[in-house]
């Protein structure tokens, strides 16, 4: 089975290239909904959580407050360490055991936003990066999310730069112009993709 990761930053366009993926039956795996599924009850990462941080970060029917647990870990960078130590290895574990479970689908897609970051590009054939200037994720997200430009300026700078993720690379796709455009190479890619099969 053909294992390629998908990457971009934040507002760079990487949902829609998901979505069209699967809509082409193509299975992916996302890391985000990993990540929440982790942490829900009855999980031992969540307990362990619980047990570093306090019942505080719990809502009343024992899931996860995640405005209180980023509270705690926001002005504490080892509180975040020690987050990231219980979180990490098991949403990794995960991500990895679903694409190698992968069936039925041409090839397998993993959606990882901190594909760079986590080390992940040695798990794969292929690196799908998609790319566009920081300007416009700037852009995008203020259009999109509720937050100010202080705010995602910091989470672009916590994210690998746009020169690192296009350093791992072996595919591009540039999402600078319109959707229309994105459509086509997203097209083309998943041909090339399934001439690797």
């Amino acid at each position: 089975m053909l294992k390629v990761g998908l990457t971009g930053g934040i507002g760079s366009g990487k949902s829609t290239v998901a979505k069209s993926l699967i809509a082409k039956g193509i299975t992916v795996v996302d890391a985000d909904q990993i990540a929440r599924e982790v942490v829900e009850p009855g999980e031992v990462a969540l307990q362990e959580i619980v047990e570093a941080f306090g019942e505080q970060i719990l809502h009343d029917d024992d899931t996860l407050n995640r405005a209180a647990l980023k509270q705690v870990i926001f002005s504490d960078p080892k509180a975040k360490k020690q987050l990231e130590s219980i979180l990490h290895p098991r949403i990794r574990q995960r991500i990895l055991s679903r694409v190698n479970e992968a069936t039925n689908t041409a090839y397998v897609v993993a959606d990882i936003p901190l594909l760079v970051e986590s080390h992940y590009p040695d798990h794969f054939d292929r690196v799908i990066v998609v790319d566009c200037p920081v300007e416009q994720q700037l852009s995008r997200v203020l259009e999109r999310d509720h937050l100010n430009e202080a705010q995602i300026k910091a989470i672009i700078n916590s994210q690998a730069s746009r020169e690192q993720r296009l350093a791992v690379a072996t595919d591009v796709l540039d999402n600078s112009g319109t959707l229309e455009s994105l459509k086509m190479q997203i097209d083309k890619l998943h041909e090339t993709l399934i001439s690797l099969v």
